[in-house]
């Protein structure tokens, strides 16, 4: 499958349970529960995530939470509660588009905010459209995009490892992913480093190459 770009492609060794609940708000698939592993992966263009789903499922016993196919690019999550499985899986999908993780898009951060004490406005105007916690004024706010938006899911899950922060809402797919938590002001600064750690670890091929 030479045509098919391979934009994300990370594994997540055991998802934190606000973000496997996270996910259980959106996803229309067979949702996963805390601590299962997880695959991400997004490709263009979008209709080549039909074939990497059927590789997936057919090669091991995972199942998939959200599978999301736009025209420029597809997404996809599998999971199981046995890392193996859904290793196996990712790795029926790379060896059928015959590429390593390594021929994956490295992730670029786009923007890094950190607002501390947010307003009562700014919090409820937020709250409207989340899909997670509640933001609480005084609380302090970690915004992180990057480019493939697939990534973010690993952002997500090694911040909320590192800090009691909330999960007010994220962005798993398109163009852009985008993550929003909330938290006293030092288990922010914990939250927000440990993201971008988590973005910069990930090797690949640099945007656009």
């Amino acid at each position: 499958m030479a045509d098919v770009t391979l934009r994300t492609y990370v594994f997540l060794d055991s998802l934190q349970p606000q973000l496997s609940a996270f996910i259980g708000t959106t996803a229309r698939g067979f949702l996963p529960v805390a601590h299962d592993a997880s695959l991400f992966i997004e490709t263009a263009p979008g209709m080549a995530i039909n074939r990497l789903i059927d590789f997936g499922l057919k090669a091991t016993k995972v199942t998939p939470a959200m599978m999301i196919v736009e025209r420029a690019f597809g997404s996809l999550e599998l999971h199981h509660a046995d890392q193996g499985e859904v290793m196996a899986a990712g790795q029926a999908i790379l060896q059928r588009l015959e590429v390593t993780e390594n021929d994956r898009t490295k992730p670029r951060i786009v923007s890094n905010t950190i607002i501390r004490g947010v307003e009562e406005y700014h919090a409820q105007i937020i709250n409207r459209m989340r899909f997670g916690s509640m933001l609480l004024a005084g609380e302090s706010l970690f915004i992180l995009e990057c480019e493939p938006a697939g990534y973010i899911t690993y952002a997500a899950n090694e911040a909320l490892k590192a800090a009691d922060v909330k999960l007010i809402d994220a962005t798993l797919f398109g163009a852009f992913g985008r993550l929003y938590m909330a938290g006293p002001e030092a288990d922010i600064d914990a939250a927000s480093d440990a993201a971008v750690a988590a973005l910069k670890s990930i090797t690949g091929k640099e945007t656009g190459k």
